[in-house]
């Protein structure tokens, strides 16, 4: 294989027509995928050829067998699990990040990168409001966004009980207590799982699924290394827990602060929503996906943690070959920010869509979702036996047609359809169907047209 000036031209012109192709196929492209992975597998496996193939060719190969298979979650009318599309010039900068192949862990090597990432973390704590010391990590998605806040706070609260556990461990350790809603991601049990820190201890919410701040300070009577985590965005209501009465209690105790705001941390860009969001910026660490409401491609979870020494203690490493030779030392490196030492440089994206969209433009975004959210729940509404669950302050919209029965069964016709996507799930003891507005290129007609698939299920079932 040669490394000739030109040979990367047959795959980039062929991917890039591909791409093109892709991309003017959403409007009016059917949402769900045609084939399953058990029917694709044959045409994209076997056996290992003995000899290669034209890169153009394998482009070519690549994007017709996989199309069957493709999910249209960048369409305006896929309202499934929280997922954005990407803005153009996010696109564009991501297929950049991958043709300059930048290792983005060490500011001296990777001067551009580094620069970008911080400069677009520089945005992101201004544009939600926190604090403007805060150290900003970029990582694959929520679940490590939260697993990074989690690690800092796991290791300043043990830290002031006298417990040092980069060097001891946690065999030993006083017990970390941490108090989660009964709402909460499963991603934040997981991180915790990872963390060693075990099962939390649930906290009683409202019908909304908001934390109750009495149901807290109860659980918070009792001593101890303590972690209290909040939620910014309800995965099924789109509810924020009251930040201002919960973090006062906490502190109360020393309790490390962690806010889950994988979707919902947005709302801090909105002049309009940003009420839902008071108190927030007094907690001590914040998770959020820039893939979900910024839609930037995958993977970009960021990790935002108001101590600095705590974050870099628990995620940082030092090692010999690993220092700028012209100094031996500098600022704080990407690697001793988030869990990973080789990664792509994620920010970049996120540095094009804050420097296309500008402080409106994101407004802007965050607000029509909001706004098509509440359409689509008020076209809904207008539907025999639909029923509203949840108070569409953000994004998210439950729905139920009355016994579980028939709403999985409106479920699986409007599925069917294929003209929208929204998914299923268990609520507050029922199974409704879920929507999650999150892409940037819905519209007035994606939401008519998703209303009326809606109905159109209803009536058959």
């Amino acid at each position: 294989m040669s490394a000739s000036k030109d040979a990367y031209d047959a795959a980039l012109e062929r991917a890039a027509a591909h791409a093109r192709q892709w991309l003017a196929s959403l409007p009016d492209r059917k949402v769900p995928p045609t084939a399953t992975a058990d029917s694709l597998l044959p045409i994209l496996g076997g056996e290992l050829a003995s000899a290669g193939l034209d890169p153009g060719e394998v482009v070519d190969q690549l994007a017709t067998a996989a199309e069957p298979g493709l999910m249209a979650m960048p369409s305006g009318r896929f309202f499934g699990w929280v997922i954005g599309g990407t803005l153009p010039a996010a696109l564009g900068a991501d297929w950049l990040v991958s043709a300059w192949d930048q290792n983005t862990a060490m500011r001296f090597p990777t001067p551009a990168a580094v620069a970008l990432e911080e400069a677009a973390g520089a945005w992101l704590l201004d544009l939600l409001g926190l604090p403007a010391h805060a150290d900003v990590g970029f990582v694959t998605g929520a679940t490590m966004a939260n697993f990074t806040g989690l690690a800092a706070g796991r290791r300043k609260v043990l830290a002031d009980m006298g417990w040092d556990v980069d060097t001891l461990g946690l065999a030993g350790a006083p017990r970390i207590r941490v108090l989660v809603g009964e709402e909460r991601h499963e991603t934040l049990d997981l991180a915790l799982r990872f963390l060693g820190l075990g099962t939390p201890t649930a906290v009683g919410v409202d019908r909304e699924g908001r934390i109750l701040p009495s149901s807290l300070a109860s659980l918070l009577d009792e001593d101890g290394p303590t972690i209290v985590c909040l939620q910014a965005g309800n995965i099924h209501s789109g509810a924020f827990d009251p930040f201002p009465e919960c973090v006062a209690l906490a502190r109360r105790r020393n309790a490390w602060v962690h806010v889950d705001g994988a979707f919902g941390l947005w709302a801090a860009a909105s002049p309009g929503l940003r009420g839902l969001m008071a108190g927030c910026e007094l907690a001590d660490s914040w998770a959020t996906d820039a893939h979900k409401t910024l839609n930037v491609p995958y993977d970009c979870g960021i990790a935002i943690v108001a101590d600095r020494a705590a974050m870099r203690a628990a995620m940082g490493m030092r090692a010999s070959y690993l220092i700028n030779p012209a100094t031996g030392e500098g600022p704080a490196d990407p690697l001793e920010k988030v869990p990973e030492l080789s990664r792509r440089a994620r920010g970049v994206p996120v540095w094009a869509a804050l420097r296309s969209l500008g402080r409106e433009g994101v407004a802007s975004l965050v607000d029509g979702l909001v706004t098509h959210a509440r359409a689509i729940a008020s076209g809904v509404a207008s539907i025999p036996g639909a029923e509203i669950l949840n108070e569409v302050a953000f994004t998210q919209v439950s729905i139920s047609f009355g016994d579980d029965a028939r709403t999985a069964a409106v479920t699986r016709a409007l599925l069917a359809s294929g003209t929208a996507w929204m998914s299923g799930s268990r609520w507050r003891g029922r199974t409704v169907l879920r929507v999650s507005v999150s892409n940037w290129s819905t519209d007035p007609a994606d939401v008519a047209a998703s209303v009326e698939a809606v109905r159109r299920a209803a009536a058959s079932v």
